[in-house]
């Protein structure tokens, strides 16, 4: 008797000090404040980029505006260097990223993620000089090529991954990795495949040739603290709403399949 009455008080301890381990979501902070904070890296076409007028712009700004409004909160949109996105998520400079991130299970064992609002892949930008003689990734395999990608990213990744014997170089943003290939300066440019098709329309200049099927499979999502199951509900249930009432695919086409919004960021 004696035993059980210690299992019971032990029993009794734990649900009075477990739900003080338990976080409040960031949805009480956001409603509370009024505020929505959205951390992006705001140089990823169609994503995230900044207009001529200094406004940030882009399919996942469009998709925020609209969480922010079913939230009934305004939205603050945090510019953030890539190489501290998720850090500065962790010490709550802002409530989620929104910055086209791939979900990966490196990333994963950091943040939580919502199911996925896209899934795009690697592409390459190339030299003309190639057309018909590098057909796929696998014939970049050689230390004769110069390939690069963007710092940090899935694209750094793949190459790595997938194109070992490469020469291998690193950017610090996607504009500079263009920019040197149509300068002759590398081979070819590996990349997702949004951003590519715009590159190649925007910049190539006729000196480049696209290969334009993805040869990886990658889930964009939205991320948030590790924990935060009642954000993630939301977020998953939001998407489900959008996807069914054509919201969604009005803000798919005014960003992915079309090119119009070039004119905002043309100077």
């Amino acid at each position: 008797m004696k035993r059980v009455k210690i299992v019971l008080a032990c029993l009794l301890a734990l649900c009075v000090v477990l739900p003080s381990f338990v976080s409040a979501s960031a949805l009480d902070e956001i409603q509370k404040r009024g505020v929505l904070k959205v951390g992006m890296e705001p140089g990823y076409m169609p994503f995230e980029m900044t207009n001529q007028k200094g406004e940030i712009i882009g399919f996942d700004v469009d998709m925020a505006k609209g969480i922010a409004k079913a939230m009934g909160v305004k939205l603050e949109l945090v510019s953030t260097a890539w190489d501290g996105i998720i850090p500065a998520l962790l010490t709550k400079k802002y409530d989620m990223i929104m910055s086209g991130m791939t979900i990966t299970q490196e990333r994963n064992l950091k943040v939580n993620f919502a199911l996925p609002y896209i899934v795009i892949g690697q592409t390459i930008l190339m030299k003309k000089e190639y057309a018909g003689v590098v057909n796929s990734y696998k014939d970049l395999n050689s230390p004769a090529y110069k390939v690069g990608s963007k710092l940090g990213t899935t694209g750094e990744k793949a190459t790595k991954r997938l194109i070992p014997n490469c020469s291998y170089i690193s950017f610090d943003t996607e504009a500079e990795g263009i920019t040197d290939l149509v300068n002759g300066k590398i081979d070819a440019f590996v990349y997702d495949l949004p951003y590519m098709e715009i590159a190649y329309k925007q910049k190539s200049e006729g000196k480049l040739v696209y290969l334009d099927k993805p040869f990886t499979y990658e889930p964009l999502g939205w991320a948030v603290r590790r924990g935060d199951f009642d954000f993630i509900n939301w977020l998953n249930n939001y998407m489900i709403q959008v996807r069914s009432d054509g919201t969604y695919n009005k803000i798919y086409a005014k960003w992915i399949q079309s090119d119009a919004w070039l004119q905002q960021i043309q100077k």
